[in-house]
């Protein structure tokens, strides 16, 4: 797509056409329906997935199990050996082969389920937190799935969003973001709806698919999804790249190659020397395995999955999934953890539980009827304090939520600007209503550098005034 685009040449009337689309209005439910079917969701198609029955077989043949299956044939090889040539062959060698087998089989079949129901929870996980996308359809702000996203439709993006797909900018304030992921530029790229470059990878009417926004806010035409985005060839690329072995997977590779030429030299050396002693060849042959079986540590494998299994049950105590047994020991030694914690490990949601306000820190009150209100709401302090929250916010209710609690209601917009809203909603009534008498006239976006918002809005009869919200 990135290498034939041309979309940053147009000028917006031209992309709008191209993609059926109106730069108000947005695209129609019923256009966005059927360039879904066409071209299907916006996301990247996962790597192939390896078979269940090619795992069971990584359990049961990999790494230190095919030690132990060497030996329990060496064991059979040696009881048929000796069940050919004696009327009354030793049991022993049967045993023991027997032994080494269950313990295989077993330990497997224990890694395998252990991993099959981590895989399952790691996968209902992916729909748990979905990536949420702001878009305009039929001139109205909605939210939805990422996913849901098609070439044509008219989305919002604000500091601190992900860009849900490759977009051509038409307005933009402020906004910066940030393509490290994509470019390796560590600063911040601006953005804006002039073409700058004839590159499309450089120009800044260009914002891409993954990269984040970091301040300001930008309207934009999706003009590439899923797999034709620029990161989706960059996906399609690596998807055929192999992960390195862990360190104790390396550990007990070395340690099998250890016991294997050990066992190997003497059980060669003992053959020899039976044979120079006057053995027969059989004889010889069944030492020989004996001495090799002997060096093989049939109970290793078995203590190492039930230590890493019970350190497993140990941390999923402590609410940490486990998916790979052999990881339990690679984060042994991990001293440091970094992870993004807004919508990886919570939910993006936040309530409104203390204000400050007139020297003092007074509770929220969140429930409908306002009964446990435990402050005035008369004070002059508080009035131009829900005046600001309510109007110096970008935050909005979706349509057709009236029958709906407030608390409960899907609001589009900022996290903390959302709860802003609901708590304002809760105390003063409909905020809608204030901002139809106090209408818009100019605003400066948050951003991280200023850390302030700015809304100038008209009012009653008077001149323009303004409201800041740090």
């Amino acid at each position: 797509c990135f290498v034939l685009q041309t979309e940053h040449k147009m000028s917006v009337e031209e992309v709008c056409r191209k993609y059926q689309t109106d730069i108000v209005q947005g695209l129609t439910n019923s256009r966005a329906a059927e360039f879904l079917k066409r071209d299907g969701p916006n996301a990247l198609t996962p790597p192939p997935t390896t078979p269940e029955w090619v795992k069971f077989c990584r359990q049961l043949f990999g790494g230190f199990s095919i030690l132990l299956w060497t030996g329990a044939i060496l064991c059979f090889l040696a009881y048929a050996i000796q069940a050919a040539t004696e009327d009354d062959p030793a049991g022993d060698n049967l045993y023991l082969g027997i032994v080494l087998t269950a313990v295989v089989v077993i330990t497997g079949c224990f890694s395998y389920f252990q991993e099959a129901k981590s895989s399952k929870i790691m996968e209902s996980f992916k729909n748990m937190v979905p990536q949420q996308a702001l878009v305009i359809r039929e001139g109205e702000k909605v939210q939805i799935n990422a996913e849901e996203v098609v070439a044509g439709d008219l989305i919002e993006v604000k500091g601190g969003d992900r860009i849900p797909a490759d977009i051509r900018v038409v307005s933009a304030h402020g906004c910066k973001v940030d393509n490290s992921s994509l470019t390796g530029e560590s600063e911040p790229q601006n953005r804006s709806p002039d073409c700058t470059h004839d590159n499309p990878l450089e120009t800044r009417n260009v914002a891409f698919f993954s990269t984040n926004c970091v301040e300001g806010t930008a309207r934009g035409i999706v003009i590439c999804t899923g797999d034709r985005t620029v990161m989706g060839r960059i996906a399609t690329l690596t998807s055929g790249l192999e992960t390195g072995k862990t360190p104790i997977a390396k550990e007990i590779e070395h340690f099998i190659h250890i016991i294997t030429g050990v066992a190997v030299f003497l059980g060669v050396t003992f053959f020899i020397l039976a044979i120079i002693l006057g053995y027969t060849w059989l004889e010889a042959v069944i030492f020989l395995i004996g001495i090799i079986v002997a060096n093989v540590p049939e109970g290793l494998l078995a203590t190492v999955t039930v230590c890493l299994t019970l350190t497993a049950k140990r941390m999923a105590k402590k609410n940490c999934l486990v998916k790979n047994l052999e990881a339990v020991e690679t984060l042994g030694s991990t001293s440091t953890i970094c992870s993004d914690k807004t919508g990886t490990l919570t939910q993006n949601r936040m309530t409104v539980a203390h204000m400050w306000f007139d020297n003092q820190i007074h509770e929220a009150d969140t429930t409908e009827d306002q009964s446990g209100a435990s402050f005035d709401k008369s004070s002059v302090t508080w009035q131009s304090l829900a005046r600001v929250a309510g109007l110096c916010n970008r935050a909005q209710f979706k349509a057709g939520q009236d029958s709906i609690a407030i608390l409960k209601r899907d609001v589009a917009g900022d996290a903390s600007e959302s709860a802003l809203l609901k708590c304002i909603e809760l105390s003063c009534g409909s905020v809608r209503q204030m901002r139809d008498r106090n209408k818009k006239v100019a605003e400066i976006p948050f951003n991280s550098t200023n850390k302030y918002q700015v809304k100038t809005r008209e009012t009653h009869g008077t001149s323009p005034r303004g409201s800041t919200s740090p």
